[in-house]
């Protein structure tokens, strides 16, 4: 379900400057402009507040029942400050570390996975765009992505590509006016027909450079990244996929026919895209993040029926819900290591993370489904959302049987 990037550092040496073509002055001519409720520029809180996580509970459970986009949950988001949470405070955000971030998004996924990671992938954006946007694509973009006018998404993955992107068919050929044509369709695109600017991942025609050339596992040599407005002429997405779970998160597929951009829409130098996709998860920023937040939500689901029932007096229960919880503080803990990047290998400690938080996740909420016996043998149970959010943070990018190769693919050379 998009890509499953993490939010980076914000540099320090972001500074002024300008590019040579049109794209300069707007490279989104033409998109949807948002502004605050009082016009005004907002910062993003330390932690979401009370008012913004009941509303986003609200969204969870209708979505859940319709399995349409939750354009209220997004609407809830824009303005909530959440979605400045990786822009630098230069822009108009927040500058916020990774620590932050994953605090953010878990506390978001206890009452709204499928918000929780929309508002990831909005980050890992962001951060990208941080990380290798040009100055003009800085001064344009990371403004409207701070204050809510614009959410952003990732369209990586496709079908038969793989889950390591190896294999793309979406191509991105040179114009003779120096502009690029799109062609391809992208699938388990989260945030599909919401999204203002999505992240095409396209095979580039031209050679790649010898530097990009090495297998880091994810991607493939001569892969290049392009920013395209969501009415961009020639992006069309679809939301007609209907998910298990992560119901309304509006993940579906986004084809771009006949797409022509700018070169300045490029993000970063042309086929080094996989070498981007490698310093990712160097970031500590991680999808376990999710997953914490959805085991909580279960663990105060059991915390709740035993205080309903009146169980909390027998020893056993107590025991087994310490249990539980132990589960989940020690996927909280990895997490929050993966965020503080304090480790050997940062790289390889975001990817555990994961790992461990998403299995942990699964574990968690089917032992609370057995603790709640036939009162969560029902349609309505929120225990049953949470086991299927749960599922789907294990498929998202990278999957974990991905997350498995990357990290054990330096002992084979």
């Amino acid at each position: 379900m998009g890509s499953a990037d993490s939010l980076t550092a914000v540099r320090d040496d972001i500074g002024p400057g300008a590019l040579s073509d049109s794209f300069a002055i707007d490279p989104f001519p033409g998109a949807p402009r948002r502004s605050g409720r009082d016009g005004t520029a907002r910062t993003a809180p330390v932690l979401p507040a009370p008012p913004i996580l009941e509303r986003l509970a609200a969204c969870a459970e209708a979505a859940d029942l319709t399995g349409e986009p939750d354009r209220e949950a997004v609407a809830v988001l824009r303005e909530s400050g959440l979605l400045a949470l990786a822009v630098p405070k230069c822009y108009g955000g927040a500058g916020a570390a990774a620590v932050a971030l994953n605090t953010c998004v878990e506390q978001v996924a206890s009452v709204n996975a499928s918000a929780a990671i929309m508002l990831f992938q909005h980050c890992a954006v962001t951060s990208r765009i941080v990380e290798n946007g040009s100055p003009a694509q800085h001064r344009e973009v990371l403004p409207k992505l701070a204050d809510g006018r614009w959410l952003a998404a990732s369209a990586w993955s496709e079908s038969g590509a793989g889950a390591d992107k190896k294999n793309l068919a979406t191509r991105a050929h040179r114009t003779p006016e120096g502009d690029w044509l799109l062609d391809g369709a992208k699938s388990f695109t989260t945030s599909a027909g919401l999204a203002d600017v999505y992240l095409v991942l396209a095979q580039t025609v031209d050679e790649a450079p010898a530097a990009a050339s090495r297998d880091t596992g994810y991607g493939s040599a001569g892969q290049t990244f392009f920013l395209v407005p969501g009415e961009h002429p020639g992006l069309v997405p679809d939301t007609t996929m209907r998910l298990t779970g992560m119901r309304g998160s509006a993940t579906g597929f986004v084809s771009v026919r006949e797409c022509v951009v700018p070169d300045s829409a490029r993000l970063g130098a042309t086929g080094v895209a996989a070498s981007i996709i490698a310093r990712v998860r160097d970031s500590g920023a991680s999808l376990g993040a999710v997953a914490v937040g959805i085991a909580q939500a279960a663990l105060d689901a059991a915390h709740a029926h035993a205080g309903r029932r009146g169980l909390y007096a027998h020893q056993a229960v107590r025991h087994r819900l310490v249990d539980l919880a132990t589960q989940v503080e020690a996927a909280r803990a990895v997490v929050e290591r993966a965020g503080r990047r304090s480790s050997a290998a940062p790289g390889m400690t975001t990817l555990h993370s994961k790992l461990a938080a998403s299995e942990a996740a699964e574990r968690v909420v089917a032992d609370v489904a057995r603790f709640l016996g036939s009162a969560g043998y029902v349609e309505t149970h929120p225990i049953n959302r949470f086991g299927r959010d749960a599922r789907a943070v294990a498929l998202m990018g990278p999957t974990n049987d991905l997350c498995k190769e990357l990290v054990s693919l330096p002992w084979n050379r």
